[in-house]
Order: C-alpha cells, then structure tokens, then sequence
C-alpha cells in the first residue's frame, strides 16, 4: 500500500520536476560508478603476469630517473633486461649494481645510443642485440626538456633539434625496430612516457615544444594501439605529472611528486590494461580536478608559474656567468 501511495504522488508531480529527478539520479550513479572504476583500477585490480609477454624487457632512458627505476622493478619481476642509453659508463654502473642484487638469476644486456646524436647506428646496435632475445616488453622512456621554461623565440637551434630528435623519432625508431619481434610471436607490450604537459592540462606556455614532442608521443601510442592490439600487443601511453628525476629538477619527492622508484612500482600494475593512464593516483586526482575547471584559468595561472621558472632560470645563468 505504502509503495503504491508512493507512486501515485510520484505520478502527481509536474512533468519538468520528474525529469530534474531522473537526471540527478542518472549523474548521480554516473558519478559512483565512475568512482567504483577508479578505486578498483587503481587499487584493487591485479597487475598482469609480465613475463607471459615474454623474458626480456628494453628500456631506453634507463641509466636515470624513472627508467632505471622501471628496469630494476622488472628485474624484481624475474625479466631479463635490455639497457639503453647514451654514456656506457652510466650504463656500466647500472648493469652492475643490478647484476650485484639479483646474481645470474637476470641477465643484464646494455646498448649504448645517442638519441641526439647518430640514432641510425644506435637503432641498427639495438636490433643486433635483441636479435634471438624473446622480448616482450619496451619502455619507451628517453626523453628531454628545456633547462628551465623559456618562450618560444628564445630557444636555440640545438634545443630544439634534441627534443624533436629524442622525444618525437628516437622513440619511432625504437618503436619500429623492436615491434617485429612481438609480431612474430603475437605477444607483447609497449610502454611510450608521455606527460602531462600534453594531456593533463590544456596549454604549457614556455614549454611549447616539449608538449608538442609529447602531444605526439599520445597520438602515436593511440594509433598503433589501434593497430596492433588484434595482434596481440598492448600499447599504451603513461601520463605522469611531476616526477621528482633530474629532467623535472626535483629533488624531493611528496605526495604529489613521487619519486622516481614510487612512479615505478604504480607504472608496472598498469601495463597491459587501457591505452592512455595516469598511473600514480594522486596525478589522476589532479587530472580530474583540471578538467573540471575553466581552461583560461589553467592556462593563467600555467603562464605564472612557468614564468616563475623562467625567472629563476635566468639569474642562475647571469650568476654562472659572473
């Protein structure tokens, strides 16, 4: 009786309040289950079985920051390794340390490419060395920055071949030497760094070519996601906010900005599941709230802070220059 009383009042209110009522309780179960999905992906669901992609991993970047943190968390996952980056003794000391940590269990192969530098030879030194290793997972991680922000008409020609060079075709051509091996086993998994200066916010002022450079590497990730995925490789894009490495000139890590080892460890349970994430929570809780607010306002308050940068940049070159 009670149910039906109910229902009849229900029946008995204006047609324009009825649907302000069913629209707040659509968004309202819009809203919870897209807090459901955040909590299980990012907490709750399981890391897949990385080795299945197979037993050797290539990470370029690896002798620094978050791509050295990514090949020891491999290591830790029993994956063979493939260490890429520019200075052999860097390369060297790296190898070492995690050949002195895990012993003969994981074999530790290093090639030596100057993305900003002669990449044709480097590229054709990684296909060598890959050659009859059944590698399952790449990390694309090699990047570069600007020393501090700047506007556009102040960069020079050498910066801005770097970024394009290592950012935009160091990461193609790794991309495209190390894809036929996963295609003939019909396995594997790609990890490209984006950042959030490409898709987090919606400007980088001062930074303009390094968001570019980043901007692409989402686009590139999506399309041969697209690609391949029938095949049976994962690609995805990782979209991280401040991380506390030398790129970023972050010292210490927080809650906001992990450190290099925390980004790690929240990247690897990633891996395989949606083609663009931001793995460490709390930048998708930053994500959320940007996108939520006006774009002009993101961009001003972008435009100060980066000028701030900028600012201190220039007097720590005047005072180098004294």
């Amino acid at each position: 009786m009670e149910i039906c009383h109910y229902m009849e009042e229900i029946k008995g209110q204006p047609a324009w309040l009825l649907f302000l009522i069913s629209l707040g309780m659509l968004t309202v179960l819009k809203l919870s289950v897209s807090v459901f999905i955040w909590i299980y992906v990012s907490f709750l669901r399981p890391g897949k079985n990385l080795k299945s992609y197979g037993s050797w991993a290539v990470v370029t970047g690896a002798t620094d920051g978050i791509g050295k943190s990514f090949a020891l968390q491999f290591a830790r996952k029993g994956l063979n390794l493939v260490l890429v980056g520019r200075n052999p003794e860097k390369l060297r000391d790296v190898s070492t340390s995690i050949s002195e940590k895990f012993g003969s269990k994981i074999a530790v192969e290093t090639v030596e490419i100057d993305f900003s530098g002669d990449l044709v030879a480097g590229v054709e030194r990684l296909k060598k060395k890959i050659d009859g290793l059944d590698v399952g997972l790449l990390v694309n991680n090699a990047g570069v920055s600007y020393p501090y922000a700047r506007f556009f008409h102040e960069l020079d020609t050498k910066l801005l071949e770097n970024i394009m060079k290592v950012n935009v075709e160091g990461m193609t051509r790794v991309t495209h030497a190390v894809l036929p091996g996963m295609l003939k086993k019909k396995k594997g998994a790609i990890v490209n760094i984006g950042s959030g200066a490409a898709i987090i916010i919606p400007s980088d002022p001062l930074y303009a070519v390094y968001a570019a450079s980043k901007a692409y590497v989402d686009q590139f990730s999506k399309c041969i996601h697209v690609e391949y995925r029938s095949k049976g490789i994962d690609v995805q894009c990782q979209v991280p906010l401040y991380v506390a490495t030398k790129m970023a000139s972050i010292k210490r890590s927080s809650f906001w900005v992990p450190s290099s080892d925390a980004y790690a460890r929240s990247a690897l349970r990633w891996i395989g599941y949606e083609p663009r994430c931001t793995p460490y929570w709390p930048h998708s809780l930053i994500w959320c709230l940007l996108s939520n607010l006006p774009e002009t306002a993101i961009d001003k308050w972008r435009l100060g802070f980066c000028m701030g940068i900028r600012k201190r940049g220039l007097l720590k070159d005047a005072r180098k220059q004294a």
